[in-house]
C-alpha cells in the first residue's frame, strides 16, 4: 500500500500469477478494505490465499488492512516492520525508520540482481535505495515524485495547468505545456542521473541499476545511466520475506 497507489500480487507455487492496482483511499473501514482484496482476486481468477504479507506506509491504514487479509484468508497476516525478519543487513541510523516498500524492493533486488544493487522507485516520491557489495541495506535518497512535482507547479502558480506527464520533443519548450514536461519530466531524469553518479561515487563502484513505479519504462529510457525496468520488485520482495517467515 503506498500513498497513491493499492497494488495487489498473488503468488501461486512461489511465481507471481497476477497484480491488480486501486487508488489507495485516505480512509476505510476493514470490511471496505476486505471487498478490495477480494476483488482483486476475483478479477485475477485466483484462488482463495491461504496467507498474505502487507507492506503499508500509511500508518493510519496498516492495522486495517491486517484485518482485512486476516479475514480474507483466515489467518493473521504479516506486515513488514520490527520483529518480521527479512534476510537483509540495516545499515541504517534507525532501522524502523525505513518504509516497508523500501525494504521490499531492497531485498528483491539483492535476489534478482546481485550486490551491489541501486534501485530508484518512481511514486509519490521518488526514492533510490542502495545495497552495497556485502548485500547490506546502507540507506538511500528520498524527494518528491514527478507527479507530486507537477501539481506543487500547479497549486502554487496560477497560470500554470496540469499537464501530461511525458517527455516533450525537445528541451526548449515552446509552449506552458511543453516547458512544464520539460521542466518536470526531463528535470526529474536529470535530477536522477545526478544522484547516481554521486551515489557511484560514493560506493566506489558502478552498480547494476533497477528502475520501478509508476512511469518506470519512460524514465529508463531518459536517463544517461543503463538500467532494467522491474516493475514487480516490491511485489516480488514481499514473497521473499513472507518465505523466510511462513511458519
Amino acid at each position: 500500500m503506498g500513498n497513491t497507489v493499492t497494488k495487489f500480487g498473488v503468488f501461486a507455487a512461489d511465481e507471481l500469477a497476477g497484480t491488480w492496482e486501486v487508488t489507495t483511499s485516505e480512509r476505510c473501514t476493514a470490511d471496505e478494505a476486505w471487498a478490495q482484496a477480494a476483488r482483486a482476486i476475483d478479477m485475477l481468477g485466483a484462488p482463495e490465499p491461504a496467507s498474505a504479507i502487507l507492506s503499508c506506509v500509511v500508518p493510519s491504514l496498516a492495522e486495517v488492512w491486517r484485518s482485512a487479509l486476516g479475514k480474507l484468508c483466515g489467518t493473521r497476516a504479516c506486515v513488514v516492520g520490527p520483529g518480521l525478519k527479512t534476510g537483509i543487513r540495516m545499515r541504517y541510523d534507525d532501522p524502523s525508520e525505513v518504509g516497508s516498500d523500501r525494504v521490499a524492493d531492497a531485498v528483491a533486488a539483492r535476489e534478482t540482481y546481485g550486490a551491489p544493487v541501486v534501485v530508484v522507485d518512481l511514486g509519490t516520491t521518488t526514492n533510490i535505495e542502495v545495497v552495497d557489495e556485502s548485500g547490506a541495506f546502507v540507506g538511500g535518497i528520498i524527494a518528491p515524485g514527478v507527479a507530486l512535482g507537477a501539481r506543487s507547479l500547479t497549486a502554487a502558480a496560477a497560470r500554470l495547468p496540469m499537464i501530461e506527464l511525458r517527455a516533450p520533443e525537445r528541451v526548449i519548450g515552446r509552449s506552458t505545456r511543453s516547458a512544464m514536461q520539460s521542466g518536470v519530466v526531463l528535470g526529474e531524469a536529470a535530477r536522477i542521473d545526478g544522484l547516481l553518479d554521486a551515489v557511484m561515487d560514493e560506493l566506489g563502484t558502478d552498480a547494476p541499476v533497477v528502475i520501478t513505479g509508476d512511469g518506470a519504462a519512460q524514465v529508463a529510457a531518459l536517463i544517461s545511466h543503463d538500467a532494467a525496468v522491474d516493475e514487480t520488485l516490491t511485489l516480488r520482495g514481499l514473497h521473499h520475506i513472507w518465505l523466510r517467515n511462513r511458519r
